[in-house]
């Protein structure tokens, strides 16, 4: 007779095949503990906000991009196991996108403000830099020039030329007088009008031949004034070149000061703004920054804020010749890769953040879109 299932019997327990299904889940459950938070539940790419803003985020005509903010995220990508795609948009469209957690990050020129940390967190800061001012740079035309000429400063050095002409023609009037009575005689205003003459064929190097001293202290004067003649005139020809320049870049704004009484613009839910804001200075808003450094250009606006290095760039590369960015900072700013609250990739980031940016692939990056270690 068969047994039945009740009475059939059964075969020992295997120790092997009761554990080891559990020993590998849980290798498995440590291994991925082992990952970065992010790299271990990505599926897919994950978004990253970002804004074209040259030199930190530059797009290629490929759709490509590239920066030294680009350059940043890249590595921390990279060591975090990451994989993106970034998402171009305007700077409330990133701090949205941030806060209500439809991007895992946004990464561009974002200043880091009281007011965002209310929306958003931020990494620790990875650039430091300051407001800058844009000014209209006007060419010198016919107009330009006789102002430049009727500068006082630029009188003062030609009467100090009249003046040394004037020294060295008596001068050279004292020792020819008697001995040269030909070409430096007669009444004293008329040798000392011909030493005058002397000395000023003499220091242009014209050198006409008609006067020339004859004794040995009249040529010992010329010998010394056609030496120093070369100076003088340098100094000359530099005077009048600086003129030249500071009429063609001076406009109405020298600083932040004159900001309250001229027409600013400032680029639309930028830093910029909120800080022109609390000054109380009026701006005219605009979408991008090349349209606020149009209007500069054509002047509707006699100055244009927004951070210096970035205004740097503008107007070394699009606006050349109808730009200036002023010398002075004012207003510092810190930029940050804005997370999501409570990301929790955060301290990984700022781990790998502040060792790239002690590393020389950091100071190459800055080297390369900045000019500067």
């Amino acid at each position: 007779m068969t047994p039945d299932a009740s009475t059939r019997p059964r075969p020992p327990f295997s120790l092997t095949a009761g554990i080891l299904p559990v020993a590998l889940a849980v290798a498995a459950m440590m291994a991925m503990s082992l990952l970065p938070a992010a790299a271990a539940a990505q599926e897919e790419p994950v978004v990253v906000g970002t804004r074209v803003v040259p030199p930190f985020v530059i797009q290629e005509e490929d759709g490509s991009y590239h920066g030294l903010t680009v350059g940043l995220w890249e590595h921390i990508a990279g060591e975090l196991g990451l994989e993106y795609t970034f998402r171009e948009m305007d700077i409330e469209g990133m701090l949205a996108g941030v806060e209500e957690n439809t991007l895992f990050a946004a990464a561009s020129a974002l200043t880091i403000t009281s007011e965002r940390e209310d929306r958003v967190d931020f990494t620790h800061p990875f650039f430091v830099t300051g407001l800058g001012i844009a000014v209209p740079r006007e060419p010198v035309g016919l107009g330009g020039a006789l102002v430049a000429f009727l500068d006082p400063e630029l009188w003062w050095v030609v009467l100090l030329l009249m003046g040394l002409l004037l020294f060295w023609g008596v001068l050279v009037w004292v020792f020819e007088r008697v001995e040269n009575q030909e070409e430096f005689g007669g009444s004293p205003v008329q040798g000392i009008g011909s030493g005058f003459w002397w000395a000023a064929v003499t220091m242009t190097t014209v050198g006409y031949g008609d006067k020339a001293p004859r004794t040995v202290g009249g040529r010992v004067v010329g010998f010394i004034w056609m030496f120093s003649a070369i100076i003088v005139i340098s100094f000359f020809t530099a005077s009048i070149a600086s003129s030249l320049t500071v009429s063609q870049i001076e406009t109405r704004v020298g600083g932040p000061a004159d900001l309250p009484h001229v027409r600013v613009g400032a680029l639309a839910q930028s830093a910029t703004v909120e800080y022109l804001d609390a000054e109380l200075i009026r701006s005219e808003t605009f979408p991008t920054i090349a349209e606020g450094m149009q209007a500069l250009a054509d002047g509707r606006l006699d100055a244009f804020v927004h951070d210096a290095p970035i205004l740097r760039y503008y107007a070394q590369q699009e606006f050349r010749d109808t730009a200036h960015v002023l010398p002075v900072t004012f207003a510092e700013q810190y930029y940050g890769i804005a997370l999501p609250m409570g990301h929790p990739d955060r301290n990984r980031m700022n781990q790998v953040l502040l060792d790239y940016l002690a590393s020389s692939e950091w100071e190459q990056l800055n080297q390369r879109y900045l000019g500067r270690d």
